[in-house]
């Protein structure tokens, strides 16, 4: 598969002087991704918790490696390490239970791949471990599975495997162990479609993730304002009860939130 160059997130705009930036290959799809504000103190966790976002990997799936350092472990930093400015770090996907077959299917995006792979109930893909799961586990596992092709499929900008994945039972609501839902990386990544798709199904734009940012507020550090008033329209539809937005014109409340979103001095 040809190398894919995505858009780097400038995580933190009021970076230290001491920030550098490096690059981070995804080795199963060849992707190069920037990685902005790195600090020799950052522990390999910490970068993780950003690809999480940036890459749209899930950081319990990731496994990093530097030259031939082998696996570098949560708790290390980047200086342990001797990673330098402009350095390469390999992303890999943990190789079991089937995430390497999956997470390449969602990052192609073709849900007729996906659809073979455990994302919905009716499928019959199996695993070594998940034939030996009961049912409630069993269900849990494919939920799982359907998530992860959603958090990279909104990452990527998908909308067709999006909305498969919708139709077929994937819950907008579930979350990373970064706490972060796909409406966080679709509007990181400013994906309309996506967008639109998974706040049809229920997607909260307020829900925050573990460092307390919301897919509005991400969408605003990142100057995403296309996906910002997307967002903030649909929360206003929702809330006036109407499917219509020319309805919200005489709406006070919204003219009000409207004026004071243009003007950021609050957010929604």
């Amino acid at each position: 598969m040809p190398a894919t160059r995505l858009p780097a997130l400038d995580l933190a705009p009021d970076a230290s002087p001491e920030a550098f930036a490096m690059r981070v290959l995804l080795e199963e799809t060849g992707e190069m991704f920037q990685v902005t504000d790195c600090r020799s103190d950052m522990t390999v966790r910490e970068l993780k918790e950003e690809l999480d976002l940036t890459v749209g990997i899930p950081l319990d799936l990731q496994r990093l490696q530097y030259l031939d350092q082998g696996v570098l472990m949560d708790d290390t930093t980047l200086k342990f390490h001797d990673v330098v400015p402009g350095g390469i770090i390999s992303l890999c996907i943990w190789h079991y239970d089937g995430w390497t077959e999956l997470v390449l299917a969602a990052v192609e995006g073709d849900p007729s791949k996906l659809s073979c792979l455990g994302v919905d109930e009716d499928s019959l893909y199996q695993t070594a471990n998940s034939q030996h799961l009961e049912h409630k586990q069993w269900k849990d596992w494919i939920a799982q599975r359907a998530f992860v092709a959603l958090y990279i499929t909104s990452h990527r900008g998908h909308s067709d495997a999006v909305q498969y994945l919708l139709e077929h039972g994937a819950d907008s609501l579930s979350r990373t162990p970064m706490g972060r839902t796909a409406l966080h990386v679709a509007a990181a990544m400013d994906r309309l479609d996506c967008i639109s798709h998974l706040l049809k199904y229920g997607a909260s734009i307020n829900e925050r993730d573990d460092r307390g940012e919301s897919p509005m507020s991400v969408a605003q550090r990142l100057n995403h304002r296309h996906s910002e008033r997307r967002m903030f329209l649909f929360y206003w539809m929702a809330k006036s009860g109407t499917k219509d937005p020319k309805n919200l014109i005489t709406n006070k409340v919204f003219l009000r939130a409207k004026s004071r979103f243009g003007s950021k001095k609050s957010q929604v």
